[in-house]
This record gives structure tokens, sequence and C-alpha cells, in this order.
């Protein structure tokens, strides 16, 4: 990236950034680099503002963590595990059931289901977990799960499995509402040794980017993102969010795309590597405002960010993503959750409204195409007429 950038570019680049319909990646590497953080983040606040109004909203969740096993060795991950002696392989149906029972019970209406990439292909625990319960694949055993939650509570499941084919995605579309995997970076280089994706086979960024083309082609409401602070250069940010933006440009499926830091772990490979500053974050942030454009959901984690959080919507995002009464951040478990009530206060004070939504968005919710016959009951029983969720339960 050039030291000296044209006042002029920068300006041009602003103005364009301000119709709210996406830039060139000329200019945003000039935003990224060269732009006044200040004038940036009025910017992306101003295109926020103009096509998202004062809501910014939330899902209310629970987590659920079907399994830890993961066959990739991500250099920043304390959710991933091998087998232990004692340790469950994967929780059981009863346990899946009985978490989503008392999150229905705290009001929550998303059940999120996180896990590891396909564990069962490297780990004979694994393996013989899911024979001994009939199911050939961790993705079998996700789609049972994801339908025994949803007939039993009434909760919508959202998946994050990692890799999908079309046949997994066309199986979990019959009781997700939604899916997601984070492309967290388009950069082959961190995949070298030693990289944050060193011995991580499933983070090729060709093989992420397929499984999030596939779910277009599907017409599945989709979430993926980006993971800031992992070994990427400033440059391998823009060509991440520009190919998911050409993505969602061929299917307009993505529904939101997360902007997510790097946070150090005790038991991590990357335990010595620095987190990115705040300034870093809003700056990231407010770029993938200008790059995605005013239509598109930008989410960043307010638990990651502790009492600082608000600061985030001065970047221009205009949701929290999913916030748990009930269960904790199992991939970031040393991050709690702002209470409700703190978020909907905090929000307010920022000038905003906190709208409870669902683990589909409005604007996808009401478009047949993207929700399965099936699960349109679901939907209905717990959205109110303008997409958000019905009632809209008291903070607490």
């Amino acid at each position: 990236m050039p030291n000296v950038v044209n006042p002029y570019h920068l300006d041009s680049a602003l103005e364009r950034a301000l119709e709210g319909r996406g830039i060139a990646r000329q200019y945003a590497l000039s935003l990224m680099g060269e732009s006044p953080l200040e004038t940036l983040l009025q910017t992306a606040a101003s295109v926020r503002d103009r096509f998202k109004g004062i809501s910014v909203s939330y899902s209310r969740k629970v987590f659920i963590p079907l399994t830890h096993l993961c066959r990739d060795y991500c250099g920043y991950c304390t959710f991933r595990a091998d087998p232990q002696a004692g340790v469950p392989a994967y929780m059981t149906p009863d346990e899946v059931l009985a978490v989503a029972e008392a999150g229905r019970r705290a009001g929550c209406k998303e059940a999120l289901f996180s896990l590891g990439d396909q564990p069962e292909r490297v780990f004979p625990e694994a393996k013989e977990f899911l024979h001994t319960l009939g199911f050939e694949s961790t993705l079998e055993y996700l789609a049972a799960m994801s339908e025994l939650v949803l007939l039993n509570t009434g909760l919508l499941p959202h998946s994050n499995p990692g890799l999908m084919g079309e046949k997994d995605l066309r199986r979990l579309g019959e009781t997700n509402v939604s899916v997601g995997i984070m492309l967290e970076s388009a950069s082959p280089r961190l995949g070298r040794p030693g990289g944050a994706h060193w011995r991580a086979p499933d983070k090729v960024p060709s093989l992420r980017l397929r499984t999030i083309e596939t779910a277009g082609q599907l017409s599945m409401a989709f979430t993926t993102g980006i993971l800031i602070g992992i070994g990427e250069t400033p440059e391998e940010r823009v060509d991440a969010l520009l190919a998911i933006r050409a993505t969602h440009e061929k299917y307009g499926h993505v529904q939101e795309v997360i902007i997510q830091p790097f946070r150090v772990k005790l038991d991590i490979r990357m335990a010595e590597a620095p987190e990115p500053s705040n300034e870093d974050l809003l700056r990231t942030i407010a770029v993938a405002r200008l790059i995605l454009g005013g239509e598109m959901n930008i989410q960043s984690p307010p638990n990651l960010l502790s009492k600082d959080y608000p600061e985030l919507l001065t970047a221009g995002i205009n949701d929290w993503g999913g916030v748990s009464p009930v269960t904790k951040d199992f991939i970031n478990p040393e991050a709690a959750w702002p209470q409700i009530s703190s978020l909907a206060e905090r929000t307010a004070k920022a000038g905003f409204v906190l709208r409870e939504r669902l683990a589909i968005y409005p604007e996808f919710s009401k478009r047949p195409d993207f929700v399965n016959e099936r699960l349109q009951p679901y939907v209905r029983k717990l959205q109110g007429g303008d997409g958000y969720a019905r009632g809209e339960s008291n903070p607490c």
C-alpha cells in the first residue's frame, strides 16, 4: 500500500462511498490506509443511517456447541478439541434438547449450533459415536439435532458447521432458517507453515467461498464475515470483503457480514500475537460498510469490545449479533455477553433503538424463496408484522 495517497483520490473515494452502493478496490484501499479515521467513520455512519435508520438489531439465542472435536488446528482457536478420555465426543440428543428448552423458557428464538469441521474424518471416537446413533457424518447428526430442536421447542436453528456441499446444505435447509460460515480471510498465505490456518484444511479460502456460493445457488439466507488480526494485511481484508460482495451480487443471499477481531487466549499457538487495536477494528468496519453498501447488515460482537462496545456504532454497524441470556460464548468463553437490558440502554444512549430479530432477517423472511415451506409456520409464529420478533420481549 502506498505511503502517500493523492488527497483528490481520497475525496473521490469518500464521495463515491456516500452513495452507499459499494466502492471499488482502489478506493477501499485508499480509505483503509490513509483516510482520517473521523472522516471515514462519519461517512460509514452516514451511509448506515440513510439505509438502516435508527434500528439496531440483535437475536436472542441459545448457544449449542454440538461437538468441540475438529480436524483443523487454527492458531487462534480454543473452541476445538481432540478426543479426551471421559469426555463425550458430542452432545447427546437429550443434552441438546435440555439446552434448547432452557433457551425457550428464557425467551430465546434462535438455536445457534456451532461445531468443529468434519471430526469423523480423523478421529475414530467421532465416527464411533455417530455410528452408535445411526449417523454417517457430523453434518447428518447436526441436521437431526436441528430437527429435534425445531419440532420440540419451536426455536429456529442456525448452524455454523464449516464446509458444506450441496447435499449437506439442502438437508440443513429443511430445518435451518439460515446457515453460515466465516470466510475469515481470502488469503491462502495464512495456510503456510506457522500461519494462522496452518494445519487447517477446511480454512482454504476457495473452499469456503464455494460453500457460500452453493448456499446462494440454493437461496439460503447466509451469514459470513472476516476475522481480523490473524496475520492478514489490510489489502487482504479488502479482498475478503470484495469476495463476499461478489458472491452476494450473484445470488442476493448474504444476510449479514460479521467483522470480528482476534482476541488473545492463553492456550493458543498465537498467544503472543498482537490484538487489533480498537481504531483498527473501527476502520475495518467502516470500510466494510462502504464496500458492502448501505443495504447490507453489518455486525460486530459487543462482548469482544467489553465496555467500549457502543463505539462500534460509530463505524456503521446495524446489528449486535446473537446475545444469549442462557449460555456463554463458547467461541470466546472469556468474553461475557452484555445483559440485554444494558445493551438496550446503551444502544438508546447512542441514539438508536434496539430491535429483536429472528435468526433470519426481516427482509429475507418476507421472501418465500428464502424460507423453506416447512419452516414458514415456525417463522410466522415468532415474527411480528414488520419482520422483527413478535412482541419483542422486554430486556432482562
